[in-house]
C-alpha cells in the first residue's frame, strides 16, 4: 500500500486490465475496511468515502505513545491525521515519532487542533464555502476544530473573530462579506448567553448551524445556558450542536456544503 488509501474502484480498474490478480485485489480491498493497532485502537480507514467525513483523533483522553501510534497508521495509510484536544505536552511528546510529517497546529496550549501530514500530502479540491463566525476570542479554540475538519474535507472556510453581540456593529463587515460571498453554510460560535446564531440567522436565507462555548460566569457559565439559548431560537433554519462541539459543527457545514454549487 502507499501513502494514499486507493479506492475500491481503483483496485477494480487494476484487476480489469490486467495488472492486478485477483489474490492481491481481495486483500487490497480488505484493507480499506479497517486497520488494527495491536489491540489498541481499529480505525475506519474507509470512513471518508463511506460517510464523506474521515475519522479523526479525539486526543484529550488518549495517552502520548496510543496516539503516536495511531497517529502513525493513519499517516501511512491515508497521508494525514487530524487529531483535536491536543496540548502542548501530549504534543511534544509524539511530534520525532511522526517521522517527517509535516505538524499544521492551531488553538491555544490546553486547546490544540493538530493536522499532522506527509510531505506528499495536499488537501482536496474545495468545493463549497463555510464561513465561521465567533462572538468572542475565547471561542476561537473551537472554531479551529471546524476550519481543520472543513480544509480535510475539501471545503473552503471564511472566518471572523470577536464578533458578538456587546458590540452589535461588529457585525456589519461579516455580514456584508458573506452575502457577498458564496458562502453556503455559517457556523456561529458563542458563549455567554449565546445570541449571536440567532442574530445571524435572521439575517441571512441559508443555514446556520450555532455552537455554544463553555464560557461564561455563574450558574449557566459553562456553556449550559448557550445551549438552552440556542435550541430555544426564535430564528428558523438554525441548527445547534453540543456544547463545544467545533467538530461536530464542521463535518456537518462541509457535508451540506459539497451538495451546493457555489
Amino acid at each position: 500500500m502507499g501513502l494514499v488509501m486507493r479506492s475500491i474502484r481503483e483496485i477494480l480498474e487494476e484487476l480489469q486490465n490486467g495488472t492486478m490478480d485477483i489474490e492481491t485485489a481481495m486483500r487490497e480491498i480488505e484493507l480499506t475496511r479497517v486497520a488494527e493497532i495491536d489491540g489498541l485502537a481499529i480505525i475506519d480507514v474507509n470512513r471518508e468515502r463511506r460517510t464523506g467525513v474521515p475519522e479523526v483523533i479525539f486526543a484529550e483522553s488518549k495517552q502520548p505513545d496510543a496516539l503516536a501510534r495511531i497517529a502513525t497508521e493513519m499517516l501511512k495509510r491515508k497521508g494525514y491525521a487530524l487529531m483535536t484536544r491536543m496540548n502542548e505536552k501530549k504534543l511534544a511528546q509524539i511530534a520525532d515519532r511522526l517521522g517527517n510529517a509535516i505538524l499544521e497546529t492551531t488553538g491555544d496550549e490546553g486547546h490544540l487542533t493538530v493536522l499532522a501530514h506527509t510531505p506528499e500530502w495536499t488537501p482536496p479540491t474545495a468545493s463549497g464555502r463555510v464561513a465561521i463566525i465567533t462572538a468572542g476570542t475565547s471561542d476561537i479554540v473551537y472554531a479551529r476544530e471546524a476550519e481543520a475538519i472543513c480544509k480535510v474535507m475539501g471545503v473552503e472556510t471564511m472566518s471572523f473573530y470577536d464578533v458578538g453581540i456587546a458590540g452589535i456593529h461588529r457585525l456589519v463587515q461579516p455580514m456584508q462579506a458573506i452575502n457577498e460571498s458564496s458562502v453556503n453554510v455559517v457556523i456561529v460560535f458563542a458563549g455567554m448567553e449565546g445570541a449571536l446564531p440567532t442574530v445571524v440567522a435572521s439575517l441571512v436565507d441559508i443555514p446556520v448551524i450555532g455552537v455554544p462555548v463553555p464560557t461564561g460566569y455563574g450558574h449557566g457559565g459553562h456553556g449550559e445556558t448557550a445551549l438552552m439559548s440556542m435550541l430555544q431560537s426564535c430564528a428558523p433554519g438554525l441548527a445547534v450542536v453540543n456544547i463545544g462541539n467545533g467538530l461536530g459543527a464542521g463535518a456537518f457545514a462541509a457535508l451540506i456544503a459539497k451538495q451546493c454549487k457555489n
